[in-house]
């Protein structure tokens, strides 16, 4: 597979430091020794971020947060090697912030990595369904989508591959007598794949889990940064954007009646458009035609999404130390969008997917 990008594989620095989840400090002033060897230790502040749910993310700066020069220590998930590429992930850094789109990375340690902070505010979930806040969420995605790579041959989606290790991680590391239906789950991926992959979706690059706690809000310079790149690679464009609206749902509380309508997908999707095709050098204008078609993949791919991120809570449910309810997301992602599918099954065929438990995640139909 094609992995080269312009801006990418530039030397990172590499420190060998274990950093302690438990009691981060010592390992972290060691870190910025490194890094800020003019910041005096008593004069250095740390604030932890509590809106990562598997990761632990530290910021650590003298006088404020939001002044230049903030380091973001990031922790890595207990087991979160068994299915992130963690040198994909810094290649993903690198050439997201040479096309600045992405903040700059500052050195990668034993288990974690350093990055520059980026200004602004975590959105609120209340925020996405706001126009003026939703356009730029799609415009900033449609300039991601347009870079490409730095050789122009065709590239795979990440999903298939990513979806098979998941599956596989499950079936090995998970308790056979706590997940029975190993079998059906892996007939659904078969049946989405078969289904999926008939649509004529570009594979774009893609950041593949847009949820609100990854996106920088700055309310003074009028402007949205995406963050967290573990999942960012090259993806189908109608997967990418399903899984946003998705997360219009929340993670905590969550609340399908939130998933947004059919007119707030298609103003979304018409600024996403306008965004691409500027950012891809073609003719802004946008048709009816255009966004219909946008539309219908990104309903369909919508529910490859929730499957995606259910065999991902499984792990994280048997794996993740940090204090999140896996277990209750995993039932959030198996849950069916009942109101929705009445107003959209005449586009898709609807994967109606339940769980008995969360260790018996889903028996799937198409209906």
């Amino acid at each position: 597979m094609e992995r080269g990008f312009p801006g990418a594989g530039n030397q990172i620095l590499h420190l060998d430091i274990h950093i302690d989840e438990h009691q981060p400090r010592t390992g972290i002033l060691e870190l910025l020794s490194r890094l800020r060897p003019h910041w005096k230790e008593q004069d250095i502040q740390m604030k932890t971020f509590t809106e990562g749910i598997t990761n632990q993310l530290i910021g650590c700066f003298v006088g404020s947060v939001q002044e230049p020069g903030c380091v973001l220590v990031r922790l890595y998930g207990r087991m979160t090697e068994l299915f992130v590429n963690r040198d994909r992930e810094v290649e993903m850094f690198q050439v997201l912030h040479s096309h600045d789109c992405g903040p700059k990375i500052y050195c990668t340690f034993q288990n974690g990595i350093c990055y520059e902070f980026v200004r602004g505010t975590v959105l609120e979930d209340k925020l996405l369904r706001q126009p003026s806040i939703y356009r730029l969420i799609a415009a900033e995605m449609g300039r991601i989508h347009s870079i490409q790579p730095k050789r122009g041959r065709p590239v795979e989606p990440l999903l298939w591959a990513k979806m098979s290790q998941f599956l596989t991680l499950v079936q090995t590391h998970v308790n056979s007598s706590s997940v029975h239906s190993f079998e059906t789950l892996s007939m659904e991926m078969e049946s989405l794949k078969r289904h999926l992959s008939q649509i004529d979706s570009p594979t774009v690059l893609c950041h593949n889990d847009l949820l609100t706690k990854n996106i920088i809000y700055n309310h003074k310079e009028g402007m949205v940064k995406f963050i967290d790149y573990e999942y960012a690679d090259y993806n189908y464009q109608a997967f990418d954007i399903g899984n946003h609206f998705n997360e219009f749902a929340g993670v905590n509380d969550v609340n399908y009646s939130l998933y947004p309508s059919r007119e707030l997908q298609r103003d979304w999707l018409t600024a996403y458009l306008e965004s691409y095709k500027h950012s891809t050098g073609r003719e802004v204008t946008v048709t009816e035609a255009e966004v219909t078609q946008l539309y219908i993949q990104v309903c369909k791919f919508s529910l490859a999404s929730n499957y995606f991120w259910g065999l991902w809570a499984i792990l994280q449910s048997y794996y993740s130390s940090i204090d999140f309810d896996f277990q209750r997301l995993v039932l959030k992602e198996a849950a069916p969008r009942s109101h929705e599918n009445e107003k959209t099954k005449k586009h898709f065929c609807v994967v109606s997917i339940y769980a008995e438990s969360v260790s018996d995640f889903t028996k799937a139909l198409w209906q």
